[in-house]
């Protein structure tokens, strides 16, 4: 009998990533062309805070510029191979409790919330990477965000920025 073959692992991506995309910055077409090369048939996943905050930059961004990117970004989002996700109405609750964990224990500020729920969705989706430029979520305590996770019965995701996939897989 042959050896289990491991599933592809799946990624998440943070608000950034797709945003970066419609931009065309190198880095980041770089790195889902490393994604898709060398984690094949790994997902990309764009979570439901991702989703919602591509919506309210659409809607309400600061320039015109980031409202037009923002559209890019949602319109292209097939097109790109990113799969919008959803949780399970429970899942949105422990979301949320996972987060404010997360606050509460100092891992990221108040007004970081939303990077708060991004992670823990990555986490409950069982995502492998969460794929980031974001400072808060690149400069999170590993270990301590690790063992609140513990305390859910969740794995927590190496947070990796496209930067760093491409200079470890390329």
């Amino acid at each position: 009998m042959g050896k289990p073959l491991k599933p592809s692992p799946l990624i998440a991506v943070d608000t950034n990533v797709p945003l970066d995309w419609a931009d065309e910055k190198e880095h980041v077409i770089d790195a889902m062309e490393v994604v898709r090369r060398r984690l094949k048939p790994g997902r990309l996943m764009v979570t439901p805070t991702v989703f919602q905050e591509l919506v309210y930059i659409a809607d309400s961004g600061d320039t015109f510029e980031d409202r037009h990117r923002a559209r890019r970004a949602l319109k292209s989002l097939a097109a790109w191979g990113l799969d919008l996700v959803n949780l399970v109405p429970v899942g949105h609750g422990i979301v949320e409790r996972i987060a404010e964990a997360m606050v509460e224990d100092g891992l990221f500020p108040v007004e970081e919330y939303n990077d708060a729920l991004i992670l823990a969705e990555a986490a409950l989706l069982e995502c492998a990477i969460l794929l980031t430029g974001d400072a808060h979520l690149r400069g999170v305590d590993f270990q301590r965000a690790m063992l609140t996770m513990k305390g859910f019965d969740v794995e927590m995701p190496v947070i990796a920025t496209p930067r760093e996939i491409v200079a470890k897989f390329d």
